[in-house]
């Protein structure tokens, strides 16, 4: 923990999202002096697209998003989504005190379905979003060359116990 608060207009605004759906999203900062979280953005915009061009790119955010997606045979559905958006390209010490103060945020917004985390606009791009939050409980890898060889052996081993796997 940092001991970053949490403004009072962070907790009002999400709440206004949540319950009036006043809000699209909303995207949060630290104040200049990095003491406290503030409410920097909302929208009503109701395209990811634009939601996603308001993360900066060299710079840390948190945003919460009401993301809305077709589930299949059950019509719409709504997640709030909580976004930790730490950029490769953020300066080390804004992503230290970014991820330090995360869970004051997160724990002060009650009512958060998923929660995800992006380091370029590719890993928050609206497909690989609507995978995430459809099956949060499936969590998306990738796996080299080498990986993928090993995890086919290991699958093999499991039907051939006679088969001997070495990391």
């Amino acid at each position: 923990a940092s001991g970053v608060g949490v403004n009072e207009a962070c907790l009002t605004t999400f709440q206004e999202l949540k319950l009036k759906k006043k809000h699209k999203y909303i995207i949060f900062n630290l104040n200049k002096d990095f003491t406290e979280i503030v409410v920097e953005k909302t929208s009503e915009a109701q395209d990811y697209d634009t939601f996603i061009s308001d993360l900066p790119e060299t710079e840390c955010r948190w945003a919460i998003y009401d993301f809305e997606f077709d589930k299949e045979g059950a019509g719409k559905r709504n997640k709030i989504v909580f976004l930790s958006w730490s950029p490769d390209d953020a300066k080390i010490k804004q992503k230290m005190v970014f991820a330090s103060s995360r869970d004051a945020l997160k724990r002060s917004l009650n009512g958060v379905a998923v929660e995800l985390q992006g380091t370029d606009y590719s890993e928050v791009s609206y497909e690989n979003r609507k995978w995430s939050i459809s099956f949060p409980f499936v969590k998306p890898f990738v796996l080299s060359p080498f990986r993928l060889l090993f995890a086919c052996i290991h699958l093999l081993s499991l039907s051939s116990p006679g088969i001997l796997l070495l990391p």
